[in-house]
C-alpha cells in the first residue's frame, strides 16, 4: 500500500476504491449513464435517497464525488426516509452514513405499519407509498430531482418481468417526470451498473448494509423473499451460463424497439394498432 493509502481514513479508502480499482466497473458507467441519458443539469438541486442497501448507499458516495469533480454544478441533499425501522436497522443505516461522512437527513413515515396491513400487493403499496414520501419530503427541501439507486440489473428484471408476469413490453427509464408532483422528476444514475460489481465493491470495502428497504429486513438479514424478481434473477443467471451477454442484449433490446414489428403497443396513456398504417403501407 503506498504512502498516500496510508494515510486516509476508511471514508477516502472506499472512495478511493471506486475511483481506482472500480473505475471499469462503477465509475465509468455512471458518468456514462449521467451523460448519456442528460440526468443532471446545471442548477439541479437533487434528492440522494438513501434506503440503507448497498446501491443507495454507492449512489450517494458516487454523486457527492461527481458534485466534487463535475463541470455542471448542482447540489445534493442526502434523505434517509425511516418507514418504520427496526431499531437495529436503524442504526445501521446511521453507522454506514458516519462512516461514509454522508451528512443524511433522516425524516420518518408509517409506510411499514400502513404496507404491512394491505391484505394485498403490500411490497407494491410500500414501493408507492416510500416514493410519494421521499417526492414529498425532496419537494419541502427545494430539490427539484430525487435520485434512486436501480442499476442496471434492476432495469433488465423489470423488463423480464413485465413481458413474463406482466403481459406487456415494458422498461424502466432512467428517468421520469412525476405525474404527482410538477416540477419533479425521478434519476436512476446507476442506470448502466451491474450489481455484481457493486456487490464486489460492498465486499472489497468489507461493508455492511441492509438486504433491502423493505418490512422482510425485520426478519433475517439472510433470508431470501420468494418473488417473481427472485424467479427472474434465477432464470437470467441459467440463460448466462449459455450466453455471458444474454442481459447486455435485453439492455440494447429496449433501446432499439422497432414498433414496425409490433401488432400494438401504447404511448401516452393512448393504445395504437398496426391496422392504423397497415393499408397505408401496401407493398409496390
Amino acid at each position: 500500500m503506498g504512502g498516500n493509502a496510508r494515510n486516509m481514513d476508511a471514508c477516502q479508502l472506499i472512495e478511493r476504491s471506486i475511483q481506482k480499482k472500480y473505475r471499469k466497473e462503477l465509475w465509468t458507467p455512471f458518468v456514462a449513464a449521467v451523460k448519456r441519458y442528460r440526468l443532471i443539469q446545471a442548477g439541479d438541486h437533487i434528492a440522494v435517497c438513501i434506503s440503507g442497501g448497498k446501491d443507495s448507499m454507492l449512489l450517494a458516495v458516487m454523486m457527492r464525488q461527481l458534485q466534487r469533480y463535475s463541470d455542471v454544478p448542482f447540489e445534493t441533499v442526502f434523505l434517509v426516509m425511516d418507514p418504520g425501522y427496526i431499531p437495529e436497522n436503524r442504526r445501521q443505516i446511521e453507522h454506514n452514513a458516519a462512516l461514509l461522512k454522508l451528512p443524511v437527513q433522516v425524516f420518518k413515515s408509517n409506510v411499514f405499519e400502513v404496507a404491512n396491513g394491505a391484505e394485498k400487493n403490500p411490497c407494491y403499496l410500500c414501493a408507492r407509498m416510500r416514493r410519494g414520501f421521499l417526492y414529498a419530503r425532496a419537494r419541502e427541501l427545494g430539490c427539484n430531482k430525487i435520485a434512486l439507486g436501480h442499476h442496471f440489473n434492476d432495469v433488465i428484471e423489470t423488463t423480464v418481468m413485465a413481458m413474463l408476469y406482466g403481459a406487456q413490453l415494458q422498461g424502466m427509464m432512467p428517468k421520469v417526470r412525476s405525474d404527482n408532483f410538477p416540477g419533479m422528476e425521478l434519476i436512476r444514475p446507476l442506470y448502466c451498473v451491474h450489481e455484481d460489481d457493486i456487490i464486489a465493491w460492498r465486499n472489497y470495502n468489507g461493508l455492511k448494509f441492509l438486504q433491502c428497504a423493505c418490512r422482510f429486513t425485520e426478519h433475517a438479514a439472510e433470508a431470501v423473499h420468494a418473488s417473481k424478481r427472485q424467479e427472474v434473477k434465477l432464470l437470467l443467471r441459467q440463460l448466462r451460463a449459455h450466453n455471458p451477454d444474454v442481459e447486455k442484449s435485453v439492455f440494447n433490446s429496449i433501446h432499439a424497439v422497432n414498433l414496425d414489428t409490433f401488432p400494438g403497443w401504447k404511448t401516452l396513456g393512448e393504445e395504437h394498432s398496426f391496422l392504423e398504417w397497415y393499408d397505408e403501407r401496401k407493398n409496390p
